[in-house]
């Protein structure tokens, strides 16, 4: 228990050690790409580092797995060089047996890692975005998921209309029992009209079975029109639709279960949330992993040499496996292989082979 706890200080400290130094080097490269964004904008130094502090957990969070494995490959190459590695050997213990407590350690502390960082990635790049946008001039909040349908906006030459609608389907260009809500600049609400069906065409929405309501008339329902069809101007796409529902990073892990319950009600596919979801429950699996194999390449007698061949060995590991994780994400985001495959295949994966190479390491 004494080693086990002695080999998990030293992962924290390492690990500590690592992070701090990426950190700051994630920080300043982000703080010079903010400058060149906004460069037309000309912000302030303020507003800079601001963006770059709120831009900065997402890019923490996505490259952790790395970070953690070039601590413990730091942890097994110092063990190797000083020999405890050997002393341990002397002593009876297998290294399984060591791996034991430290990888359920890694593994509470991970869970840990996930619950807090995964909201706060979640709130600071929604604010994060709302901040580029406001610098930017643009607005935000094109689209919005309540429990009764989809709400959209769209800003035409009659002014302001927010469009309401039951259901709509996967691609969000086909919406159903939709309603618009037409506001001008100078007397509010003017125009209420309600469709059986909108379809987006580029630069006008398509409706079918269409009543209009005009209410700057005294008795809009007496006055209102029927029509088989008719256009309404609009700048929305398709893309801007899709994009304009809160994006999947910015939602906390808490909140996805119903969030893609809520997509789904809507008529809008969630596989890439489903995907997220499964991938964020995986990812402590795959922290621990990630630790074991970095251990089990890195620790070997100094005698035998090869220590530079083990360190470089142990990279590649840990950008392969990151390259596998985004491709495997991707290909369970289009429906290539199934969700759970995707997300927790390479996670047992690495955890296989990293308790095989600790074993062959042992009998060797």
């Amino acid at each position: 228990m004494i080693l086990a706890r002695y080999l998990t200080r030293r992962l924290g400290v390492s690990f500590a050690m690592v992070a701090g130094v990426f950190l700051s080097m994630l920080l300043l490269l982000d703080m010079v790409e903010q400058m060149r964004r906004l460069a037309a904008q000309s912000p302030g130094f303020a507003q800079i580092l601001r963006l770059s502090l709120l831009n900065l957990p997402e890019g923490f969070y996505e490259i952790a797995p790395l970070m953690l494995m070039l601590a413990a490959m730091w942890v097994g190459l110092g063990w190797s060089r000083s020999s405890e590695f050997v002393v341990i050997r002397a002593t009876g213990r297998s290294l399984p047996q060591l791996m034991i407590w430290p990888a359920i350690a890694v593994m509470v502390a991970s869970a840990g890692f996930v619950a807090v960082m995964n909201p706060m990635v979640a709130g600071a790049s929604q604010e994060y975005s709302r901040l580029s946008a406001q610098l930017r001039g643009r607005t935000t909040g094109t689209a919005a998921l309540v429990e009764d349908g989809l709400w959209l906006r769209q800003a035409d030459a009659l002014g302001q209309t927010v469009i309401t609608a039951r259901s709509a389907e996967a691609t969000g260009t086909i919406l159903h029992d939709v309603t618009f809500l037409v506001f001008d600049d100078s007397n509010g609400l003017s125009q209420r009209l309600r469709a059986t069906r909108a379809d987006l065409r580029p630069g006008q929405w398509q409706l079918s079975g269409v009543t209009l309501w005009d209410l700057s008339q005294r008795n809009p329902e007496q006055s209102a029109a029927h029509r088989d069809r008719m256009a309404l101007p609009t700048d929305l796409t398709p893309e801007q639709i899709r994009d304009s529902f809160a994006q999947v990073r910015t939602i906390p892990l808490a909140q996805l279960p119903g969030f893609i319950a809520a997509l789904e009600r809507a008529g809008f596919a969630a596989l890439e949330h489903r995907m997220r979801l499964q991938m964020e429950l995986a990812l402590p699996v795959l922290l621990t992993g990630m630790v074991l194999l970095a251990l089990a390449l890195s620790i070997h007698h100094m005698r035998a040499g090869g220590a530079g061949r083990r360190a470089l060995v142990t990279i590649l590991a840990g950008f392969s496996l990151f390259f596998l994780r985004n491709f495997a994400q991707v290909l369970g985001e289009s429906g290539q292989i199934p969700v759970l495959l995707a997300a927790w295949g390479l996670p047992v994966a690495t955890m296989l082979l990293a308790i095989g190479l600790m074993l062959n390491t042992e009998e060797a």
